[in-house]
């Protein structure tokens, strides 16, 4: 099986993420089965397709004839196994609950052909019990997008235990073909099923940080995200946990907490505002107002000066050496590709701490971790030493 032989596929769920990955795919000339378990969450999926591809029209950035062609390989389905009949992909993008997952890969496997492959867009969950609850785990993998899909280019290609060597190469030159708005996809290989795989794993040390400052008042979100926006990011911590919704980002602590440490549970005022349905701009409201959705205007006179935004760069790198000792990665160059192409950043935190030097970048974390008395920030043995090769 070669990646131009996968001609049709399935997502499984209409959603943010499904409706986005069922566009980039169909607007790259494969065919998709769009299902849902509503015929009203199918139509407003493809619905919301259609609005992307007006838009680009609009914009005289993609011509309206391949705009056409790209819907008329789009069919909704509210029936799952005529959704899977005759795929050679399956990308299932449900809701982030393990047990609903599961039961999707267990009847996938039976309405699937045999020489499909079956793949997650889980941002955290195991890979590897989705295969096991498959008769093909050697074909079962991780594809995850991120959101919103047809502008970051980021694709996690993840290998669970028994994922084998040609489904992975299959697939991550099936995700070299695909295009989004803004060009070509960019897939990165992860080579081993762990928590938060590599981009939100280098985001997860972040999270807990800006969390645990938040709870301590030591941080005023306005005057962080203005200070890390002033450098060139397109949005703070605060603003980003807002954007991908705080429900979303305390589900992930909690996860983290479970397979990872205790110490990610979530705070207080992040479970205080999700109690309130207080999610962020899903809502409009969270740590900031978001008006019919509109981004919150930072002031940026408020930056905080006294803020180190090298702070967050040296938890990321720190990270990502637990990866690297872990195997997941061989390559910091890949992690920095994953955080250039997963969040709009110009440049990687290995490429950027490099210079610091990495005894710095150690000195960094373990003065963090015992300012704020949080373990998991102290630096790894690959960091203290300097082993990396970037």
């Amino acid at each position: 099986m070669k990646p131009e032989d996968i001609r049709t596929m399935a997502i499984i769920g209409a959603g943010d993420m499904g409706h986005g990955i069922a566009e980039v795919c169909a607007l790259s000339g494969v065919g998709v089965n769009l299902y849902d378990i509503k015929q009203d969450f199918v139509d407003r999926g493809i619905q919301r397709i259609q609005q992307s591809l007006d838009k680009q029209v609009s914009k005289q950035k993609l011509d309206g004839q391949a705009a056409e062609e790209a819907m008329n390989r789009v069919r909704g389905f509210t029936d799952l196994g005529e959704a899977l009949k005759d795929v050679d992909l399956m990308i299932e993008a449900a809701p982030e609950v393990l047990d609903l997952k599961l039961d999707i890969f267990k009847k996938a496997d039976e309405a699937a052909p045999g020489h499909a492959i079956l793949a997650s867009n889980t941002s955290n969950m195991s890979i590897t019990k989705m295969g096991k609850a498959t008769g093909r785990p050697d074909r079962v993998l991780g594809l995850h997008f991120f959101n919103p899909v047809m502008l970051m280019a980021l694709v996690e290609v993840i290998r669970g235990e028994e994922t084998s060597d040609e489904i992975m190469q299959l697939c991550y030159d099936f995700i070299g073909r695909l295009n989004n708005f803004r060009g070509a996809m960019a897939p990165v290989r992860v080579e081993k099923d762990t928590p938060g795989f590599i981009f939100n794993r280098l985001g997860a040390p972040v999270g807990l940080y800006m969390a645990e400052l938040y709870e301590r008042g030591m941080a005023e979100p306005e005057a962080v995200d203005a200070k890390v926006k002033s450098i060139g990011a397109p949005m703070g911590p605060y603003e980003l946990m807002d954007f991908t919704g705080l429900d979303v980002n305390l589900h992930g602590n909690e996860y983290f907490a479970e397979t990872l440490s205790p110490e990610f549970k979530p705070r207080s005022w992040m479970k205080k505002l999700v109690e309130e349905g207080n999610l962020g701009k899903k809502t409009g409201k969270g740590i900031y107002s978001w008006p019919e959705g509109n981004r919150p205007a930072i002031d940026m006179s408020k930056a905080d000066p006294d803020f180190d935004v090298m702070d967050i760069m040296c938890l990321q790198v720190n990270e990502g050496t637990k990866l690297l000792e872990e195997g997941v990665t061989d390559s910091p160059a890949e992690i920095d590709k994953a955080v250039v192409n997963g969040g709009g950043s110009a440049i990687g935190p290995f490429a950027l701490t490099k210079g610091m030097g990495w005894d710095k970048v150690a000195q960094q974390c373990e003065a963090i971790s015992k300012r704020l008395g949080i373990k998991w920030f102290m630096p790894t043995e690959t960091l203290k030493k300097g082993n990396i090769e970037i």
